[in-house]
């Protein structure tokens, strides 16, 4: 071969190369914040790695392994197709490259890595270090980059006339059955600008209805609250827990441990029921059907040096996983929103804005949503299974009822 056709050869082989490295995208998916494991025991722990396909594109897979100190058997699986891999880390390998497959087109949305212990291991996380995704095409493959590991929140920011002196919140709220096992959740339904109430998961055995009020002096210890701006605790209903609370601004808590069902509606109703100079006096109630929906007393606080002047403002409502378990899928429907003035006149809240704490700088989750289901709003979050429907900052509506319930408000001051 002369010397002329080797160059030419040689240049060829180059420019296939360049062209080839240049068309894969390396994409380094850490496990410590993007692996869930299922459980913990030692024969059969299951650990699931997410990520995000944002464009369909090809997909070559691969496990970064840390070194072992001693063999290991795993299987691995893809999107749960249950046709597992098994695997052997023999005992003294350095940092290795484990390749899992390749995938020629994968749709849009959430997939995973799924990793499941046979011997001699605890958890996926104690050898394994990333999921490397190499894809065809430039920023197909997202991931979340943050430390938090939790689903995102999602809120509602309700309409409400801005002349209105609102008195009184009304609304209602419905968790639905799929999510009955997904602990560490918060459907706050009766937000305003001082405090917040809803119902909890909080664990397998414990579920909590919830109201709190907010001090106006800045910290997230209680303890450093000057007296002038405490938030007293004036009255509470039977069985409910009081006390101060931290670590999101401070102010007085209150929760009842009630064994609240999901796919059954709630109600929730939230007052002031005196301003007086710097001082406002909130009080929170719920009702359940059980006993044909009589109210019952949460608590009652005086907050001093307040801020509410004319009535409530930003009424809210939200969903929220205060864990780690970001894996798991929340949901709530709410509806029947009312407000009620100080002259006794009752607005009909139809109209919501949504917002979220998933963005692309700070909590990189896709899983979320809301929208209108049978004339009810709903939001959800997290599982890594429903995609985004909804932009933050959207506003949607749902359609007026034009009745609401039947309330006696000067009975509620004798109610227990």
């Amino acid at each position: 071969m002369q010397l002329k056709q080797v160059v030419l050869l040689l240049l060829i082989i180059l420019i296939c190369f360049v062209g080839n490295s240049q068309d894969v995208n390396h994409t380094i998916i850490p496990f410590a914040n993007n692996a869930y494991t299922s459980n913990t025991l030692k024969q059969g722990s299951k650990t699931s790695v997410y990520f995000y396909v944002a464009k369909p594109t090809k997909l070559n897979l691969k496990l970064e392994v840390k070194s072992s100190d001693m063999t290991k058997s795993v299987l691995i699986d893809f999107d749960g197709s249950k046709n597992r891999k098994a695997v052997k880390i023999q005992k003294g390998d350095s940092v290795i490259m484990l390749p899992i497959g390749s995938i020629n087109k994968i749709s849009k949305g959430y997939h995973f890595v799924e990793i499941v212990s046979v011997k001699n291991i605890d958890t996926a996380k104690s050898i394994f270090k990333s999921l490397i995704v190499d894809s065809d095409i430039p920023d197909a493959i997202l991931f979340n980059k943050s430390n938090y590991m939790g689903a995102a929140s999602t809120h509602f920011r309700y309409t409400v006339p801005e002349d209105s002196a609102v008195q009184w919140f009304y609304t209602e709220v419905k968790v639905p059955d799929e999510v009955k096992n997904s602990v560490n959740a918060y459907y706050e339904t009766n937000g305003f600008h001082s405090g917040y109430g809803g119902i909890q998961i909080n664990n397998s055995t414990e579920r909590r209805f919830i109201f709190s009020v907010w001090s106006l002096f800045k910290t997230d210890d209680p303890k450093q609250i000057p007296l002038d701006y405490i938030v007293h605790l004036n009255k509470k209903g039977a069985g409910v827990f009081t006390g101060d609370f931290g670590d999101e601004g401070s102010g007085g808590h209150s929760h009842l441990v009630y064994p609240w069902k999901t796919n059954t509606t709630y109600r929730f109703l939230t007052g002031i029921t005196a301003l007086k100079g710097d001082s406002a006096i909130y009080v929170g109630y719920f009702a359940a059907p059980n006993d044909g929906y009589q109210w019952h007393l949460l608590s009652k606080w005086t907050q001093h040096k307040t801020d509410t002047k004319s009535g409530f403002k930003h009424l809210y409502a939200f969903v929220e996983n205060f864990g780690d378990n970001g894996n798991d899928f929340f949901k709530a429907y709410y509806s029947n929103q009312w407000a009620i003035t100080f002259n006794g006149t009752w607005l009909e809240l139809t109209e919501a804005k949504f917002t979220t704490t998933a963005n692309n700088k700070t909590h990189q989750r896709y899983d979320y949503g809301a929208g209108v289901e049978d004339g009810k709003f709903y939001m959800f979050t997290g599982g890594f299974k429903k995609m985004k429907n909804i932009n933050a900052g959207d506003v949607i509506t749902r359609p007026a009822t034009g009745k609401h319930i039947e309330i006696v408000f000067e009975a509620l001051l004798g109610v227990k």
